[in-house]
């Protein structure tokens, strides 16, 4: 690693510090370092423009866009309010049914927007009964986190993958969904073994039931007011619906992820009549920027050498065996992703990765899945661990429930190395099957 490496390493450990520490905004700490990059001469903007995945911004326009419609629509609305109505305003389904729908949507659907839809509902079921909505909340963000890391669309880190590697939707969703299905079980089970006195059955107490009943008829006004128009509802359902189809078939239609997105999105304005200027004030522009941003000073990096240098001094040192291998992968990502960012660890893992594969090849993208359940899942295991863990405090505290990094940390943690205990093992068992 030359001296001129050393100008890049020091602005992306500066970026990662104001990322972490939430001393700037991620999109302007992610631009600025790359300014400083062009101030000293580090790279071009030529250069910089071919460290940038198109493929994955595409694919992150696409989806968002979508998701834009399908908020619009009412549709995330209506299912929220049914699945409130289907607990009965029974605490234990409450939990259960709300997380297994939020794993749900998380699989196709950005994590924040999911939550952003589902926390309010059961802040507002639950503290009307009574209930500590904090327990539900985390179990509900954790479960998002556990149901994005199933798909290829479901989590930036997939789609960074998916987008760098070559892997396909298919791929994710047989390789992923086993240890994904298992981990969410496992942690919806952990939250009602620990906390048993709060998910209490109401089939005795006459009275709550009659509040309960009287709390979903509330909740089903407040949050079906909006008439629906069911024409530009169904026009919404059947483009993702084609966009799920068309993901599945990638071996056939050779369409990238990223073309397919994009392409439905724009056919989604057009029949709905959207405009454009309402859908383009629900992008995150600011996500984008920090994915570019990244991408260049990433790029910079791996131009520099810094990369291999960190790939040969620490993750070779493990040695050629996969076992080892693999953990290695698997568990620092998921304490890395628990401590700062997630989207940009990843971004930096993957010419790492790429570089133990030359090496030591593993089939069937064992590591691959390894760097995506441990940047994923990790992201549970603090308050920062995750864009959607931030979200939801905030909401939490909005409603007068405000929670600590170290109290969310204490109920989040013990189910996060559950997690990643378990899809140890299923790695274990990929690599004893494929080797």
């Amino acid at each position: 690693m030359t001296t001129q490496a050393l100008i890049p390493v020091a602005v992306f450990i500066a970026v990662y510090a104001a990322i972490s520490f939430e001393w700037l905004n991620k999109a302007v700490a992610a631009v600025l370092g790359v300014m400083t990059l062009f101030v000293f001469g580090v790279i071009d903007v030529n250069a910089a423009a071919r460290y940038i995945d198109f493929e994955t911004i595409m694919l992150l326009v696409g989806m968002m866009g979508i998701v834009a419609v399908l908020k619009k629509s009412g549709f995330f609305t209506i299912l929220t309010v049914r699945i409130a109505k289907l607990t009965g305003g029974q605490p234990l389904r409450i939990l259960v049914l709300f997380c297994a729908l939020t794993a749900v949507l998380s699989a196709f659907l950005d994590n924040v927007t999911t939550v952003l839809i589902m926390v309010p509902i059961i802040i507002e079921l639950t503290r009307g009964m009574g209930l500590d909505p904090k327990i539900y909340v985390v179990a509900l963000v954790m479960a998002s986190n556990l149901g994005g890391t199933a798909t290829l669309i479901g989590d930036p880190p997939n789609i960074i993958i998916g987008s760098k590697v070559g892997l396909t939707f298919n791929q994710f969703a047989i390789y992923l969904f086993i240890p994904v299905v298992i981990s969410t079980v496992c942690v919806i089970a952990y939250f009602w073994v620990t906390n048993r006195e709060s998910f209490k059955s109401i089939d005795n107490d006459l009275t709550k039931l009659f509040s309960v009943q009287m709390l979903i008829e509330k909740i089903e006004f407040d949050f079906l007011t909006v008439k629906i128009d069911r024409t530009f509802l169904l026009k919404s359902i059947i483009c993702l619906g084609i966009a799920l189809l068309l993901f599945v078939t990638h071996t056939i239609t050779h369409l990238s992820p990223g073309v397919v997105a994009l392409s439905m999105a724009m056919i989604l304005f057009i029949i709905t009549r959207m405009e454009i200027e309402h859908v383009l004030l629900e992008v995150e522009w600011s996500t984008l920027m920090f994915f570019a941003g990244l991408f260049i000073l990433v790029g910079a990096m791996e131009e520099k050498g810094v990369i291999e240098w960190v790939a040969r001094n620490i993750f070779m040192k493990a040695g050629s065996d996969p076992y080892v291998m693999t953990l290695m992968v698997l568990w620092v990502s998921g304490i890395a992703s628990g401590l700062i960012d997630n989207i940009p660890f990843t971004i930096t893992m993957i010419p790492i990765v790429r570089m133990m594969l030359e090496a030591n090849p593993i089939p069937h993208n064992i590591l691959w899945w390894a760097l995506s359940l441990g940047a994923c899942l990790g992201g549970n295991l603090t308050l920062i661990g995750a864009s959607a863990n931030i979200v939801s405090a905030g909401m939490l505290k909005k409603y007068g429930y405000p929670i600590s990094f170290r109290e969310y940390t204490r109920k989040s943690a013990p189910g996060t190395i559950l997690s990643l205990i378990i899809c140890s093992i299923i790695l274990i068992i990929y690599l004893k099957v494929f080797l």
